[in-house]
């Protein structure tokens, strides 16, 4: 008798004789994990950079390079993930994934020079890309519908808890060994993920299908078009935040002729980086405006609100952490629970009430002065992180819903893709927003000092809960009767493929 081939002990069939009906439970665990260690990658640098900076002799313009770098390689990756998956399977694609993250993470810690550590921030950035996807896919294909809520919610559980302590650590690791520390961080996450990936996740291809090492790459010319217009978007608004007015102006110009171009020839590939027919089901169109907003509102706030309280209310640093460390915890609360409603409520209508929530907590701030109480600027930063509790779950299942299971992929894709997309034109654009107000403000004879700079931070808060509140409108018209035609029956996953 012929020994079994690891792809054979890696089966579907294989794996769920071995681990029993809570297999897709152990799955959902690695790909959480593995999506952690990349989150903690992201974020646990900021607090790193200062002591980079000191360390390679930066500048300000030069330590921007180190968030840069990792948001454009993961947001270009992404949309490769569709692609992986097909040629690789979910087995190997995540073990790959891992071994570049935490390659990046060791050479990125000893790395001697700053063109080294640049170099290992993409590396990360990519691999975190694909990792980020991953579980968006397998919840679709991997749990029942009346689940998936409950299983995004977990996720999500995870996703916001890693972000969270990350940087609380990170200082620490930074204050007792050094900004190498930072990067070395995510090993042991990236570990822990590969063993449980070694021994949970299938060899096949979204749909519980073969794995096809032939399948055809992604159009190459879209791919580093999309480079292209990734780096002089983000660059044109970091040109404009600094004042660079015409050089970030001919950027964004560039940026924009790239899109068209981008689009154009999307439409005559035969293997296109994103699927443009998604866009056909007024369902899906609508969950990509939502993401695009609700990303900027997400990634705008996280940097406005600490911001305001130490530059416009005069706050200390750790009277901030305190305040924002419930608003913490109620998000990590709220996303359990708002994906259980997920699969009881109409998926639209725990969105838009999530949305106009956050599109409230925004409306508040505008009347938070030097007076206000800190227990009601806890409340109000506390009722924001609510509404984006039940947004997180709700987002990504509604989009993917009304999609055929061979799309599921692509959609995933698509939907990070635009949340962070959204995200990075967010913070920028909310910086750039500012500046422009406290110059205004500053000249303003009448609004000298501390009342200048409140209205201005005042001022964003307004265009914030103007764009959270355009969202909720469209999450509204994501009810079937306004799309036209009701979601199609999900068949009965058979598998977390």
């Amino acid at each position: 008798m012929q020994p079994a081939s690891p792809d054979d002990r890696h089966s579907l069939a294989a794996l769920r004789a071995r681990w029993g009906p809570q297999h897709r439970w152990w799955v959902l665990l690695t790909v959480m994990i593995g999506n952690m260690a990349a989150l903690m990658a992201a974020t646990t640098i900021n607090v790193a950079v200062p002591a980079i900076s000191r360390q390679f002799a930066l500048g300000q313009q030069d330590a921007q390079w180190l968030a840069t770098t990792f948001m454009g390689a993961m947001t270009v990756s992404m949309l490769t993930t569709p692609w992986l998956l097909q040629r690789l399977g979910y087995r190997r694609c995540y073990l790959v994934m891992l071994g570049l993250l935490g390659t990046g993470g060791l050479v990125g810690g000893l790395a001697p020079n700053l063109g080294l550590v640049l170099a290992m921030r993409m590396v990360e950035g990519l691999a975190g890309g694909v990792l980020q996807t991953i579980p968006g896919v397998i919840i679709m294909h991997a749990f029942a519908k009346n689940e998936q809520g409950r299983a995004m919610g977990l996720f999500g559980f995870g996703t916001v808890l890693a972000p969270a302590l990350g940087p609380s650590v990170g200082g620490l690791l930074v204050d007792g060994f050094g900004w190498r520390a930072i990067f070395f961080f995510v090993l042991p996450f990236c570990v822990a993920a590969a063993l449980l990936a070694r021994r949970c996740l299938p060899h096949v291809a979204p749909g519980g299908v073969a794995v096809n090492p032939r399948a055809r790459p992604p159009d190459a010319w879209s791919l580093l078009m999309l480079t292209a217009l990734l780096a002089a978007l983000l660059n044109g608004l970091v040109s404009l935040q600094r004042g660079h007015t015409a050089w970030g102006g001919a950027q964004l110009a560039l940026a924009a002729a790239l899109v068209v171009g981008f689009v154009a020839r999307q439409r005559r590939v035969a293997t296109p980086l994103m699927q443009l027919s998604l866009y056909g089901h007024p369902v899906f169109r609508r969950a990509a405006v939502v993401a695009v907003i609700y990303g900027a509102g997400l990634f705008g706030s996280t940097y406005l609100l600490p911001v305001f309280m130490l530059v416009a209310l005069g706050l200390p640093a750790s009277t901030v952490g305190t305040v924002l460390l419930p608003a913490g915890l109620a998000l990590a609360c709220t996303i359990p629970l708002a994906g259980r409603l997920a699969d009881r409520a109409p998926l639209y209508r725990t969105l838009t009430i999530g949305l106009l929530v956050m599109t409230a907590s925004f409306g508040v701030m505008t009347g938070v002065g030097s007076a206000t109480a800190l227990g009601w600027l806890t409340l109000w930063a506390v009722l924001g992180r609510i509404g984006l509790g039940c947004v997180i779950p709700s987002l990504s299942l509604s989009a993917m819903r009304v999609l055929d299971l061979p799309r599921i992929a692509a959609g995933a894709s698509t939907m990070n893709f635009l949340r962070q997309l959204g995200g990075a034109v967010g913070v920028n654009g909310v910086g750039i927003l500012l500046e422009s107000r406290l110059q205004t403000h500053a000249a303003d004879i009448h609004l000298a000092g501390r009342a200048g700079t409140l209205r201005a931070f005042h001022e964003v808060f307004v265009v914030m809960a103007l764009l959270t509140g355009a969202a909720a409108l469209a999450a509204w018209q994501m009810r079937p009767a306004a799309a036209g035609r009701p979601p199609p029956t999900d068949p009965p996953p058979a598998s977390p493929a």
